[in-house]
Formats: C-alpha cells, structure tokens, sequence
C-alpha cells in the first residue's frame, strides 16, 4: 500500500484572487480584486492570516480524502469546489465557483456526475460581466432534485446567503 502524499495549494491562488468573495481585513476580496496580501503566488503574510475566512476556508481538492481528482485541482481545472457547504434534507450541498467566467465543461460534467452518484446536491456559479468586468454578482445555478432547484431560487428570491 503506498503512501498518499498531502495535496498542496500552490502555485493555485484561487481563494485568494477573489474567485471565492470573502472579506479580508477589512477589504472585500472578489473577481478583479485579489486579497491585498495575494502575491499571485501567495500569501505575503500567510503566518499572520486571519482564522476567519482564510484559516476556515476549506478548499474541496486539498481535503485530507478529497473525493477530487487530481485534475480537479482549481489552478488547473478552473474550478474551486467548496465541499458541505451547506445541508438540504439531510444531504450536503457542494458548491462550484469558476475562476473564470464559467466553469470548464469538463470539470462541470464530472462535478454533474458525481452529484448523481453521490445523491449530493450541487449549487454552482458563472461570473457576470459588467461592462467587460467581472461583476460582484454571481449568476446561481442548482443541480440535483428538482425540489432542491426549487428551493434555492426561493432562498435567492428571500435573499438567503448561500455562502
């Protein structure tokens, strides 16, 4: 049996570019605006990181048992997957958000496929552009049961924070 080796972020950036909004320090950290720490490499000061979103964020492809394919890494397949992001009737909810404007076909056919095999509901996003920019505003998509497609176009019409 051989050993498994630990998955590593880097050189991916991801989070950090903004693909997933979060709020860092203070500064709101979206598509088009890095987290002022990101060096496109990395963290300038990845010691001193704030617990909450940054030592909290949970990257699907790094987890120790990740059900993620190797070329699920989202560097190289332009995709972050946020796994259990939140539970519908009992079942987790994985999420998708592109780092681009859309997720790739590829990496969207497999997520689809193991959303089915799975019987794991998928929310997942595409990027809207505003005049030739990435917008703040994300378009939701729900793949699964048709009740939990229904269910989260209420939650957006309620104005549930998904994520």
């Amino acid at each position: 049996m051989g050993k498994e080796s630990k998955r590593e972020c880097q050189p991916c950036t991801g989070c950090c570019d903004g693909w997933v909004q979060m709020v860092i320090g203070g500064v709101p950290v979206y598509p088009g605006s890095p987290c002022p720490h990101s060096t496109g490499s990395g963290c300038d000061d990845y010691e001193n990181r704030p617990q909450d979103p940054c030592g909290n964020f949970n990257c699907g492809w790094i987890l120790p048992d990740s059900p993620l394919p190797e070329w699920m890494k989202p560097s190289s397949a332009r995709v972050i997957v946020i796994l259990n992001q939140l539970i519908w009737n009992g079942r987790p909810v994985e999420l998708a958000v592109p780092m681009g404007r859309r997720i790739p076909p590829r990496a969207l056919d497999w997520l689809k496929r193991f959303s089915e095999r799975q019987l794991r509901p998928l929310m997942y996003t595409e990027q809207i552009l505003d005049g030739g920019r990435f917008s703040r505003e994300q378009q939701v998509f729900g793949y699964g049961p048709p009740e939990f497609q229904q269910d989260l176009l209420r939650w957006q019409r309620e104005g549930k924070r998904l994520w």
